[in-house]
């Protein structure tokens, strides 16, 4: 507290100091550091209000003006230039970074408007459709469910698995859903009709851990399909042919996630303490190794962009595949810019690592502060934050650029299952043991609304990709929706 006393002091002598009159000379970078216009000789407290105003003047978007964040030597330009500056010199040049923020806002969802019993036993996985029309939840009942979320009650119930449902994913144009289950089977469905594919797709000896699809700007068919299991092994297969096209048998250990990658990388984290990254064709492209017990979770900077595909934020529906795969290359493309694909892996050994796997297969840099093993990362749908789930009952926040450690959320009392970022990445929700889930309002780094409402721990939460609605589910059995 007395820290606290001290520092506010601090920033009213600082702010107090400033001379009348005082000007700085300041240039304009984006985050790949291009310099925007010409060095320019500002007040030295000027506001992210006027400096916004002063840039879209420069980038010739004063019609339309956008908004962006301002950061000045990795200080977030806040109140203004002058108190949120921790070097105070006006000798020297300085910069200013500039980052464009979503031009959308999404609101917190803040009421259940429908708790949705059908399931008999607990919730696994809860997933929304890639455009966000189509809701799928897999449970320990051995069922996958689809919900119409129009009128907010059940469509399909899709029997067929003989064991507990682990998970769910969607084929990346919406029109299949895969689920993988402890019967050690994937099975295909189609969410219209609620009927399956064919037959299971056998072959695992053991339960299916993870599932990812071929993203939709490389394979518009949206035909290929990855399951990981605890059997060690990953197995790629083509879905319209129902049956494999590779088996991947290198790790010693069961495999505990996988992601399919914008460059047509594979990503599976074991728990023989590695990662192991391939191509799409199954060859070994390198192995990352660093973490010192089994690793957990993975997350790609570029996850959102990926699940979305051809699907953004103003709900165009493209009238060809071709024209919709232009889409969607062209929205990875622009989402990607000059950088490379970042990777995050999340450990029992408390810690996570940050990953360039493209160009090199040593960590950019280890990422330490959680008490107890980290159950899930993600990262913000733009790519600049990464966000962590852990049993220590905290969710930490990172810079998803360098891996920097920005701060705490603090305020759940039990372990966070899962986290799940807003489209606009201006919020956060976590899911968690103690029955809540919580919204985070990232500027502020504070808990903006608590949503209690379950009646035990809650296990699944997803966000959907337009922001309107969040679903979640858990130990008691129900699928809860909330809105706005």
């Amino acid at each position: 507290m007395a820290a606290k006393i001290r520092q506010k002091k601090l920033d009213a002598i600082a702010a107090a100091a400033m001379p009348i009159g005082q000007k700085v000379v300041a240039q304009f970078k984006t985050a790949d550091g291009e310099s925007t216009g010409p060095p320019l000789n500002l007040p030295a407290n000027a506001t992210p209000e006027q400096l916004e105003l002063l840039l879209n003047q420069l980038l010739n978007q004063g019609e339309d003006p956008l908004p962006y964040s301002f950061h000045v030597n990795d200080d977030e330009i806040i109140k203004d230039l002058w108190v949120d500056r921790k070097d105070k010199s006006t000798e020297d040049t300085l910069t200013i970074v500039y980052q464009p923020q979503a031009i959308f806002r999404v609101r917190a969802v803040s009421r259940c408007t429908s708790t949705l019993s059908g399931h008999t036993e607990a919730i696994l996985s809860c997933s929304f459709s890639p455009d966000g029309s189509q809701l799928a939840t897999g449970s320990g009942d051995c069922t996958v469910r689809i919900w119409d979320l129009n009128t907010e009650t059940p469509r399909h119930t899709l029997k067929g698995h003989a064991g507990w449902v682990l998970n769910i994913a969607w084929s990346p144009d919406g029109k299949t859903l895969a689920s993988g289950s402890m019967d050690n089977t994937v099975r295909l469905w189609d969410p219209k009709t609620g009927k399956q594919i064919g037959d299971g797709l056998k072959g695992h000896r053991k339960w299916i851990t993870s599932l990812a699809w071929e993203p939709y700007h490389l394979n518009s068919k949206a035909n290929r399909l990855a399951s990981s299991s605890k059997d060690h092994t990953v197995r790629v297969w083509d879905t319209s042919l129902r049956r494999m096209v590779f088996a991947i048998a290198q790790h010693t250990a069961a495999v505990t996630c996988i992601k399919w990658g914008g460059e047509g990388l594979i990503y599976t984290a074991s728990q023989d303490k590695t990662i192991k990254v391939w191509n799409s064709s199954g060859m070994l492209v390198k192995t990352l190794e660093g973490h010192g017990h089994w690793v957990n979770t993975l997350a790609l900077s570029t996850d959102f962009v990926l699940r979305t595909g051809p699907f953004d934020h103003t709900g165009k529906r493209h009238k060809t595949e071709e024209e919709a795969q232009a889409a969607a290359l062209l929205r990875y493309n622009t989402f990607k810019g000059a950088g490379a694909e970042r990777l995050v892996s999340g450990s029992d050994d408390f810690t996570m690592f940050y990953w360039e796997p493209e160009k090199s297969k040593k960590p950019i840099t280890r990422m330490t502060g959680h008490q107890k093993l980290v159950n899930h990362v993600a990262f913000s749908p733009d790519g600049r934050l990464i966000a962590s789930a852990s049993f220590d009952n905290s969710v930490k926040l990172w810079d998803g650029t360098t891996g920097r450690f920005i701060g705490n959320l603090r305020g759940h009392v039990g372990a966070v299952y899962q986290v799940s970022w807003s489209s606009d990445s201006r919020l956060l929700i976590s899911a968690s043991k103690d029955s809540t889930l919580k919204i985070w309002d990232i500027k502020k780094m504070k808990i903006k609304m608590d949503l209690p409402g379950h009646l035990d721990e809650v296990f699944a939460v997803d966000w959907s990709p337009g922001g309107d609605k969040v679903a979640s589910g858990g130990k008691d059995k129900q699928l809860k929706i909330w809105r706005h």
